[in-house]
């Protein structure tokens, strides 16, 4: 599959500069490029590196200019490069169908486009939206309901009640709809109490491999429009995310927690139960957090603190050795300015 270098400036609504009937036949970083193909370049050092290249056309943001590279001028790179992948690398299609394998109920409503791989079950009265896809082996208990153009990976698991709206994609070996971890002391045994919420997804959100999500106690634990959940995240039983979260690799957030729009929580960080993070609230790595946080708050570090506090905070433990070796010495001066007053 190629395109002209035209009809990429086109879609990507950018500014060419040279000729824009050559052939581009694919896409590649610029140290893999090779004759035919359109790289990137979103800064002097990547620029460089793309001039050298085999590639014909850079994609650029920024005034730079080449004698022998075709220049195909936009906004931002990065975002024109996520645009402009689906259009070289289009993802796989599936047919339409139901494997033989695959145990359905009567009760279930299977719309004719989508897809059922083998080995999948179909628990009653499941609901599949147009052109969705089941790649093998899921699971899907009674009364979930997914809509259109949803993904599910093979060996994805939806417990009872899961609500997917669209254009959500689930990776391989996620479980939605869990057992919250609730337990009351009741005379010396932990007793456990009965999960009876569900799990709601909104449109277009992606959930990673291996990912735990866990139904409400009661009510509903729910995932916001558009957000994007990494691979090893846990989320307990009611939590609440908002519209646009980004949420990295091995994140755990314990029960009932509340996240605004477009928070973004990095890697291997806790957050524990009942707290608010505001919109836009940005949680660094392997932080503890263990209140709440206001709007557009930045927190870092065990337990989280405002992020310059905790970098302070970091930057004098690192002082700290040369600070106690210091005090050493002023004490031995101290003990032999003593010594020689007392003689």
């Amino acid at each position: 599959m190629s395109f002209t270098a035209a009809q990429i400036t086109e879609k990507l609504q950018g500014e060419i500069v040279g000729d824009g009937s050559i052939q581009l036949t694919g896409l590649a970083s610029a140290d893999r490029a090779r004759v035919g193909e359109l790289t990137f370049a979103e800064n002097a050092s990547y620029f460089a590196a793309a001039e050298q290249s085999q590639a014909a056309a850079i994609l650029v943001a920024g005034p730079f200019v080449s004698s022998s590279k075709v220049l195909i001028r936009v906004p931002n790179a990065r975002v024109a490069l996520a645009r402009v992948l689906p259009v070289f690398f289009p993802p796989e299609e599936q047919p339409r169908g139901i494997h033989p394998s695959a145990v359905i109920a009567d009760s279930a409503r299977i719309d004719p486009s989508a897809h059922i791989g083998p080995n999948c079950v179909l628990g009653d009265r499941v609901r599949l939206g147009a052109r969705s896809v089941l790649m093998g082996g899921n699971d899907l208990r009674a009364d979930c309901q997914l809509g259109d153009d949803v993904c599910l990976f093979p060996n994805v698991v939806l417990y009872r009640q899961t609500q997917v709206g669209h254009r959500v994609t689930i990776h391989a070996g996620t479980v939605i709809g869990s057992d919250g971890f609730g337990y009351v002391l009741d005379e010396g045994r932990h007793r456990k109490v009965l999960q009876l919420g569900n799990v709601v997804i909104h449109d277009d959100v992606e959930i990673g491999a291996n990912a735990a999500i866990d139904r409400g106690t009661l009510g509903s634990t729910v995932i916001g429009q558009g957000t994007k959940i990494d691979n090893l995240v846990h989320v307990a039983h009611n939590v609440v995310m908002g519209r646009h979260c980004l949420v990295m690799g091995q994140v755990g957030f314990a029960g009932s927690t509340c996240l605004g729009d477009y928070v973004v929580v990095a890697s291997q960080s806790g957050i524990a139960d009942h707290l608010k993070l505001g919109n836009q609230v940005v949680i660094g790595a392997k932080s503890g957090v263990m209140r709440d946080v206001p709007d557009g708050g930045r927190m870092l570090g065990i337990p989280a603190a405002p992020d310059r506090q905790a970098k302070r905070q970091m930057i004098a433990m690192q002082q700290l050795p040369e600070l106690l070796h210091r005090i050493r010495e002023l004490e031995k001066q101290v003990r032999e300015l003593a010594a020689k007053c007392s003689g």
